[in-house]
């Protein structure tokens, strides 16, 4: 089997769909060899280019890989030597596999699907989410009654990556949701990682009890309800520090300064901007607590990193996990600055209790969440696409 992975972007500043993307493309093909893996995507990242060769194959660890140069502004990534490729190129493959949704070089991958009747299947991405609907709302409403309707419509599958998520396209009109969640590859679960080189970034932070954040600087993850939350936090625990890691894509940061001005906390705030590699991995082996009070998301790499490091983790509903709440693997807490302290509040006087569930959290991501897991559902999913196509063909036919 042919597979095709399109996503309009692939750079890191872009958050956690970029790696969900290249983490399947890399574990469906070392779960089965018989399925070829292509990626296909733009040179596109936040304010510059990716540093990469256009135009040609470059092999990866079980798949292979192509860019396109861009234009873009904005959330609008265009890319014509991309397109004219889909057009010629579309046919070799057996099953064609989007990433996002309102992006014109994904509505058009589906057009071309429908125009050469291949079968396709779409993830969101947690972009159908009331919240994610309604910010930017006029716009999204116009492009989602002109395209991405009719587009999600005709879908073979539409890939979920949790329970709410499923709720919400079922309740958007598309029966054919499948929920597969997104993973952490089995060698995250072997290693140790060394909190000396964030230490040796980051010299200052080296006495205090530090609470990561580790994702976009962006107005859905709820960074003005965690600067009111964290003042509280601090006035109680001075010793207290906020690490917040991650790429600010769209100059928001100044916003978010503000916030914790305004909460009188910005001094024992640290923005560390995109952290990545073993910088990355070192800041979680550093970090004490993580927290991540989203107003939305689809279903969060960074908390499962978070879990899968053993941190004690406080995030919000909207962060999709019941499942870890069930378990008691993290706190679920309503999105809003006093459930938010709370809970940051509670696992600083009670450390022990804080440890056990850290602990809980990484045996319950080890044990349910892992990419191995997430390709060998996908995988199912094509062959039954597939497969059920082909039963409408002969029924076709024989009538």
């Amino acid at each position: 089997m042919n597979v095709l992975l399109v996503a309009p972007y692939l750079g890191l500043t872009y958050g956690g769909t970029s790696k969900v993307v290249l983490e399947l493309a890399k574990s469906i093909n070392s779960v089965s060899s018989s399925i070829n893996v292509d990626v296909v995507s733009t040179n596109a990242n936040g304010d510059n280019f990716l540093n990469v060769e256009l135009g040609v194959w470059i092999e990866k660890e079980n798949y292979r890989i192509q860019y396109f140069p861009t234009w873009y502004r904005n959330d609008l990534i265009v890319s014509l030597p991309l397109a004219k490729w889909l057009l010629k190129s579309i046919k070799r493959y057996d099953m064609i596999h989007t990433h996002t949704i309102f992006a014109p070089i994904i509505s058009f991958t589906t057009m071309v699907c429908n125009l050469y009747n291949k079968p396709y299947i779409i993830t969101p991405h947690g972009m159908l989410d009331p919240w994610a609907l309604s910010y930017k709302a006029q716009k999204k409403t116009i492009y989602y009654s002109i395209a991405e309707k009719k587009l999600l419509q005709n879908a073979d599958a539409i890939h979920v990556l949790a329970r709410s998520e499923a709720m919400q396209i079922k309740k958007l009109g598309y029966p054919q949701g499948c929920l597969i969640p997104n993973g952490i590859p089995n060698s995250f679960f072997n290693q140790t990682f060394d909190e000396k080189i964030f230490y040796q970034k980051f010299p200052e932070l080296y006495s205090k009890k530090l609470i990561l954040f580790l994702s976009r600087i962006d107005p859905k993850k709820g960074l003005d309800i965690l600067a009111s939350a964290f003042s509280k936090v601090n006035a109680s625990f001075p010793n207290t520090h906020l690490v917040l890691a991650g790429p600010d894509s769209i100059n928001y940061k100044l916003t978010v300064e503000k916030y914790f001005s305004d909460a009188g906390c910005l001094e024992s705030v640290t923005f560390t901007g995109m952290l990545s590699g073993s910088l990355k991995y070192s800041a979680l082996a550093a970090a004490d607590f993580y927290v991540l009070p989203s107003y939305s998301e689809g279903f969060s790499m960074s908390v499962l990193e978070g879990m899968a490091s053993g941190l004690p983790c406080i995030i919000s509903e909207n962060c999709n996990f019941p499942e870890a709440k069930k378990a008691n693997a993290a706190h679920i807490v309503k999105p809003d600055s006093e459930s938010v302290a709370q809970g940051l509040l509670q696992y600083l006087r009670e450390p022990q209790k804080a440890q056990q569930m850290g602990d809980l959290a990484k045996q319950f991501i080890f044990q349910n969440y892992t990419w191995e897991k997430s390709a060998k559902k996908l995988i199912q999913l094509y062959h039954s696409i597939l497969e059920d196509r082909e039963l409408k063909k002969k029924r076709i036919f024989s009538s």
